[in-house]
């Protein structure tokens, strides 16, 4: 089956909270970079909560699939994005919050840098995803 993936009213807007978070999460690594703690737990703080927000607002746009995030037979080209860019959210907050759990309980800039290298190269992959697959409006 292969349904068109609905495009949401105003992909713009969509970007530039990319590039917005974008800029949150060079903040934290830059704090990072520069050996700040009290920076880049402030810094990694302010990106996890606008993330958070983001991909809340991103998936009320999702249609209704029934939330499930396991493969279903039949499934369209447009449930197949939508419930994997639902679990690519999922594993990016789940990144994000980790950092923050290193950086306040255990001070660990190297650690939150490990992760903070994963957390970068799937938002990336994730944002470019969305923006040529979903926003773009075209079907897989």
């Amino acid at each position: 089956m292969n349904d068109p993936i609905p495009p949401p009213e105003d992909p713009d807007a969509i970007r530039t909270d990319h590039r917005d978070l974008d800029e949150l999460f060079g903040r934290f690594l830059q704090a990072s970079a520069a050996g700040s703690l009290a920076g880049a737990i402030e810094a990694i703080a302010t990106f996890d909560e606008a993330l958070r927000f983001h991909t809340r607002m991103e998936e009320s746009m999702f249609p209704e699939r029934g939330g499930k995030l396991v493969a279903a037979e039949g499934e369209s080209a447009a449930d197949v994005l939508f419930r994997e860019l639902r679990l690519e959210h999922v594993q990016i907050r789940e990144l994000s919050a980790m950092i923050r759990r290193v950086l306040g309980e255990s001070a660990d800039l190297a650690g939150a840098g490990a992760l903070a290298a994963s957390l970068a190269k799937r938002w990336d992959a994730h944002t470019r995803r969305e923006e040529t697959e979903w926003l773009g409006g075209g079907a897989e």
